[in-house]
């Protein structure tokens, strides 16, 4: 990647646009600096240089992302627009208009949307430019991205997943293809991919976000969010989700009271030593940082995980059946996933009051503590091969085993945020979770931008970074 140009197209470096974060993206858009077509030209060339080393979109958008560059910079409104001319990726399950949505499943032939999800529609208004959709696991179920002729690659090791089931949005980001891309998570679709990747992200609480994600949003579970590289783009990209003004950050608050947590809901299943480094990095900066740091686990039951789990076995039924798949041709993972679903269905052990019994426990628990801190995965990525030639045992207990801190926050709709902290594991990025009540997304984004500036990360994967021409 040495960044030269073809002749009369803009070079990748001439002025330093790909790898910006989208803040200061949309900043230079807004006051005339960088037209927002030469952004995502520059975006677009790196695109092309790294993404078949990767995998990560199914579909690019190259004519029509620089004809709504150049609406941008035509707009009279430029001036105002958060995410003015900021390249952005969308997950291959929401709308956007006028392309397809397959869910990561050939087992249909879905026409093009008429229409932009909400959150594509807002993120479009705020002046973000949808450079393409980034590839998905089938029914987005699974802790790697992969599909039949397709497994997408950790831009950190190509021979490591970017995670999932956001993992093609993930790889982009962290490969400096995009500084921003959307996704959803419904048992840690967001977080596990922000571990993977060494980045930063935040599944927000019930209903702070629109969500609308399959036929039901597993039973009320998965919430869309963003990806990003620094915890200001993070807080930009969610208020444009949330429809929220999304103002200076907010100022240094009191104090807070920081549970932490190593104890692992499986039982039989260890963090590593490198995941334990993380966290014990972060305690130590909170500890100086003014903060009290306690050891307190969370209630989290069997009933609470088997209630999770029940929602998203149900969710794939229900996906299929909205989708209209043809099941015969599902993967066979996703076909017994589906079948399960189908009998947790019909057994009625979706159960409403599981959720609100568990939401309840940890509304309690939130009265002692303001924050809960926890690892998010066990060690390394799982290896970057095709696991939809596998069984649905194998890929469960797969993710079950590197996966456990996710799920729990998804059933009890609370807000759960991923960033970048500790040493790295051979190479790879290591991370924390940070669970707050409802509505602290805003305290959350405040304690992560604390720990950034206390512990600093690096924002693009070594090899794909477009700061640092390689050869």
């Amino acid at each position: 990647m040495d960044g030269s140009a073809a002749p009369g197209s803009t070079s990748l470096h001439d002025h330093g646009v790909v790898g910006l974060p989208a803040t200061e993206i949309a900043a230079r858009v807004r006051a005339g600096e960088l037209s927002a077509v030469e952004v995502v030209r520059a975006h677009l060339r790196h695109l092309a240089e790294a993404d078949p080393r990767l995998g990560a979109f199914r579909v690019l958008r190259t004519e029509a992302a620089l004809a709504e560059a150049a609406e941008v910079d035509a707009s009279p409104r430029r001036g105002e627009l958060p995410l003015a001319g900021v390249p952005i990726a969308v997950k291959d399950n929401v709308a956007v208009a006028g392309e397809v949505a397959t869910d990561g499943s050939r087992a249909h032939h879905p026409a093009p949307a008429s229409a932009d999800h909400p959150v594509v529609a807002r993120l479009r208004e705020a002046g973000a430019v949808v450079v393409g959709i980034t590839r998905v696991p089938e029914l987005c179920l699974y802790s790697a991205t992969d599909g039949p002729g397709t497994v997408t690659r950790n831009p950190w090791d190509t021979a490591r997943s970017p995670a999932g089931s956001s993992g093609g949005s993930a790889a982009a980001v962290a490969a400096g293809i995009v500084p921003l891309a959307q996704g959803n998570d419904g048992l840690g679709s967001l977080r596990l991919p922000a571990a993977a990747c060494g980045l930063v992200t935040l599944k927000p609480g019930s209903g702070v976000v629109p969500a609308s994600i399959g036929a039901d949003s597993w039973s009320g579970m998965a919430e869309n969010g963003v990806l990003a590289t620094t915890v200001a783009d993070l807080r930009a990209g969610f208020a444009v989700l949330a429809g929220a003004a999304a103002g200076p950050p907010p100022g240094e608050g009191a104090p807070l009271r920081v549970a932490v947590s190593t104890r692992s809901p499986l039982p039989g299943v260890r963090l590593d030593a490198a995941g334990r480094a993380a966290v014990d990095a972060v305690v130590a900066e909170l500890r100086a940082a003014g903060h009290t740091v306690v050891r307190r686990d969370p209630p989290i039951t069997v009933g609470a995980a088997l209630g999770a789990v029940a929602r998203w076995l149900a969710g794939a039924d229900a996906d299929a059946d909205a989708l209209g798949l043809d099941r015969s041709a599902l993967e066979p993972r996703s076909r017994r996933h589906a079948q399960l679903g189908r009998w947790v269905r019909r057994a009625g052990l979706v159960r409403p009051g599981a959720a609100a019994l568990f939401r309840s426990r940890m509304g309690e628990f939130f009265d002692h503590v303001d924050v809960l801190l926890t690892p998010i995965v066990t060690g390394l990525p799982l290896p970057a091969r095709p696991w939809h030639e596998r069984g649905l045992l194998a890929n469960l207990t797969a993710n079950a085993r590197w996966a456990p801190w996710a799920g729990a926050w998804n059933l009890a709709g609370l807000p759960a945020l991923v960033l970048p902290a500790g040493p790295g594991r051979e190479g790879l990025p290591t991370a924390v979770q940070l669970v707050g009540p409802a509505g602290s997304e805003t305290r959350l984004l405040w304690l992560a931008g604390e720990l950034e500036h206390r512990l600093p990360w690096r924002r693009h994967a070594p090899v794909f970074d477009p700061r640092e021409p390689v050869g």
